[in-house]
């Protein structure tokens, strides 16, 4: 592993004594170090050459720099680089197992065992996403928290488009809906629905990794999935998310703000359109009190105000109205 680091072994030992020398002649640091002259000067002069020490006339005296200023910049490109070569290594893994699966069935579905085996081929399908990814969330995730999914802003910074559907239950667990309104806020398209019949994530529509563990039985055993690639499973699969994405209602996340109280009255404020959403979805007042860390009256009064303005008495009316007027 010694190639791999900034600095061979004699250079970080001679480093390392010309900061407790704080300064030294090349004489000096052979005198120390146990080197000859000769060797004591290349170790110098490399040092020199990567920026970690400086010569000062006459002598020349030779004093150490700050490594960070001279190796920080090394280190993140090296570092980018690894990240570069991880990306490369993922995306080549999915393109020969499409390929691979366009030569033999075998290969169309393949199985993955384990929690860790299942988060690492969702972490590597994000990394490889190039357009587009789908998720089916369900409550209770298998393998991966929806914080825990630091891919997602990756790919989206990339341009890849994120459509997400998440189970109304998901959101009225703690934290969830934080974690939700994060991505959204990333430029995540998000939608929930009642319940959802799978857990599901399709990238670019032509890998989909579909777990087989029930939901009865997610505590015994391992976990399994299948990553399933093109074929007429995978289009099963795609149209089975376009329809539960029509039926899905739109979940707005810009947030929950105090300043929106001064809107003008007739406006509909970035809040409102939130706990709209959430209205829709069906979430009931204890969720949204206690996911928005607000109080009860507080989400009433919005509630209130909303049905004053489309002249409604009623919360059922107020989501017809709001579907109705466009302010979902």
């Amino acid at each position: 592993m010694r190639e791999s680091m900034p600095l061979d072994s004699s250079e970080e030992e001679v480093y390392r004594l010309l900061v407790g020398l704080a300064q030294a002649t090349v004489a000096q640091l052979a005198g120390v170090s146990g080197m000859s002259v000769d060797d004591a000067d290349d170790v110098l002069r490399r040092l020199l050459a990567k920026g970690l020490v400086v010569a000062q006339e006459p002598g020349p005296v030779f004093r150490a720099l700050p490594p960070d200023v001279a190796l920080g910049a090394t280190l993140l490109r090296r570092q980018e680089s690894l990240d570069a070569a991880r990306a490369m290594v993922a995306a080549l893994s999915e393109e020969f197992r499409a390929g691979a699966s366009r030569h033999d069935a075998h290969h169309a579905v393949e199985v993955v065992v384990g929690a860790v085996a299942l988060r690492d081929r969702l972490r590597a399908l994000q990394n490889s996403a190039k357009e587009e990814i789908l998720w089916f969330c369900r409550a209770n995730p298998l393998a991966m928290q929806g914080s825990d999914n630091t891919e997602e802003l990756d790919a989206l910074r990339r341009g890849v488009r994120y459509r997400a559907i998440y189970e109304r239950s998901l959101l009225e667990q703690p934290g969830e809906l934080d974690s939700v309104l994060e991505g959204i806020g990333w430029g995540e398209e998000a939608r929930v629905s009642p319940a959802l019949p799978v857990r599901l994530a399709i990238v670019d529509r032509r890998t989909a990794i579909c777990p087989l563990t029930h939901d009865q039985e997610r505590h015994l055993g391992v976990p399994t999935a299948a990553v399933i690639g093109s074929g007429q499973l995978l289009d099963a699969l795609l149209d089975l998310f376009e329809g539960h994405w029509e039926r899905a209602s739109v979940l707005h996340g810009d947030g929950w703000t105090a300043t929106d109280e001064t809107a003008p009255e007739a406006t509909i404020g970035a809040p409102e359109r939130l706990l709209l959403s959430l209205l829709v979805a069906g979430v009931p007042d204890k969720s949204i009190v206690t996911q928005l860390g607000i109080s009860r009256r507080t989400v009433q009064r919005r509630f209130d105000r909303l049905m004053a303005l489309a002249g409604v008495d009623t919360r059922t009316a107020l989501a017809y109205q709001a579907a109705r007027r466009g302010w979902l």
